[in-house]
């Protein structure tokens, strides 16, 4: 009964952040993991920003320990739920902290103020300047001297590239989570891995870089991150063509979208970008500015169209849609495991 309840709550929070994202009378997780991933990095960087070595291992220090940190505290609220019977304090701090888990409106409501704002505003030196600060909170890149087309694409690069850190992938941890707790109450739940991967997903979002002093201290978040989004991404690869008008060129597509997403470093980055560049009809990568540096991202669908703000729109569609796709295939497999043990 417990875990039928933990499932519940998990729809719960899922709607939740539908209709309301983050409250802001609640101080984040991200926020609080965040605080101690910068003032660890910050000592590290300026004691020891010339010693690689020392940088690579502690880049390790700070990686487990945010992330056992995060786990441990997940744990323990899902034993104290499962333990005194589905207490009720316990049951509500598990449907805030997996709404906080998931970025669906906050990510989609960003990236659609921006396309908004693109549309609708006459474009001078003031909005300009608005755009490119709201694009700046989404990218890590430097989009200072950027053109507006080039904040577009940034802007649904951006998009489609974090709709699997921050949507997708907590959603199928979540989901193994509540799944393995089915079989014992000590196996890793919803919360635990719910709070870890966005955990990882921070550390690397953070300083899973790969320039200066980054590509030590956050050379062992990276590599986490990959692999915990590993197969996340290649579900979305998978399943978004069935939730758009492409559906009936399903395995072209998806062929020239591993393809392409294949090019970049990343192993899911560019999976997750080419997915939805080859659905929307749009064309992805080229150059972007990090610091002072310029990097030439392969080019995804070459000859897709510019992004737009009629593009951006139709990537939130898909994302919501897929979203709603994946609840009913964690539903049925929910269920289908439940009647089986």
């Amino acid at each position: 009964m417990a875990e039928i309840n933990l499932f519940l709550i998990f729809l719960g929070s899922i709607g939740f952040d539908l209709l309301i994202g983050d409250p802001r009378f609640f101080i984040h997780p991200v926020q609080i993991i965040g605080f101690y991933i910068k003032k660890i990095s910050d000592c590290l960087i300026n004691n020891f920003g010339t010693n690689k070595y020392i940088l690579f291992w502690g880049g390790l220090i700070i990686a487990i320990s945010t992330i056992g940190i995060s786990f441990s505290l997940g744990k323990l609220i899902e034993l104290s739920y499962m333990q005194l019977r589905n207490n009720v304090f316990s049951g509500l701090l598990i449907f805030f902290g997996l709404s906080s888990c998931i970025a669906t409106k906050g990510l989609i409501s960003s990236v659609k103020e921006i396309a908004r704002l693109v549309e609708c505003e006459e474009i001078n030196e003031k909005n300009e300047r608005i755009i490119k600060e709201k694009v700046q909170r989404i990218v890590s890149r430097d989009v200072r001297s950027s053109s507006i087309k080039h904040l577009l694409r940034s802007s649904t690069e951006s998009l489609t590239e974090n709709s699997v850190d921050g949507i997708f992938g907590p959603l199928f941890w979540i989901f193994v989570g509540i799944i393995f707790i089915k079989f014992s109450i000590y196996l890793p739940g919803p919360l635990s891995l719910g709070f870890s991967y966005k955990a990882i997903s921070t550390l690397d979002s953070m300083i899973g870089y790969k320039y200066d002093y980054f590509r030590y201290l956050g050379f062992f978040s990276a590599k986490i991150e990959d692999i915990f989004t590993f197969v996340p991404s290649r579900l979305v690869l998978i399943t978004l063509p069935l939730v758009s008008s492409k559906v009936n060129e399903y395995g072209s597509i998806i062929k020239k979208s591993y393809l392409d997403g294949k090019k970049y470093d990343s192993p899911n980055a560019g999976i997750s970008e080419a997915i939805f560049a080859y659905i929307s009809g749009i064309k992805l990568g080229g150059k972007s500015k990090y610091k002072n540096e310029i990097i030439e991202k392969p080019i995804i669908n070459v000859t897709g169209d510019n992004c737009t703000e009629e593009k951006i729109k139709l990537i939130c569609r898909l994302i919501l849609r897929l979203q709603f796709l994946w609840i009913i295939i964690f539903a049925l497999i929910f269920f289908i495991i439940s009647s089986l043990i």
